[in-house]
């Protein structure tokens, strides 16, 4: 049965497999919305992810690795059909260190999609989205023609 982005079935679909990415699985992350342009990914705070063991600060590159998979995420919610994407350009701008041992909440929203190109902004924040850990704006290239493997 074929779906379209924004369906029940195709955002199932993404979920379910997003999920089961090696890197969200390996890191403990897991997505916890996944709607039309808007995907939201939660990730509890855990002793792997910390950068500087004298601090227990999470890794920057941790931060930033969640808001590129949570605005992949974000694309395949705003696409009509699936097709594979990579990112093209990420800019993460941060704004202060994770708080130990709070969850990290990634939050990235697809505002245009144009025939070769996605656009994403998003933060990643602990409760409150007006006090961010960092802020990313990106953009994604649509593979068209390509096949997405595990997406029909």
């Amino acid at each position: 049965m074929s779906s379209s982005a924004g369906s029940p079935d195709f955002n199932d679909l993404v979920r379910e497999r997003m999920n089961l990415t090696p890197y969200l699985a390996s890191i403990g992350g897991e997505m916890i919305e996944l709607s039309e342009a808007r995907a939201r990914v939660r990730l509890p705070y855990g002793p792997h992810l910390v950068g500087d063991p004298r601090t227990g600060v999470v890794h920057g590159g941790v931060v930033t690795g969640i808001l590129d998979h949570t605005a992949g995420m974000a694309v395949f919610g705003k696409l009509r059909r699936p097709v594979p994407i990579a990112t093209l350009d990420l800019r993460i701008d941060y704004m202060k260190p994770a708080t130990l041992g709070e969850a990290i909440v990634a939050d990235v929203t697809c505002l245009k999609v144009t025939h070769d190109i996605a656009f994403v902004r998003g933060a990643a924040y602990h409760a409150d989205p007006a006090d961010a850990i960092a802020l990313c704006t990106g953009a994604f290239i649509l593979i068209r023609g390509g096949v997405s493997p595990g997406i029909p």
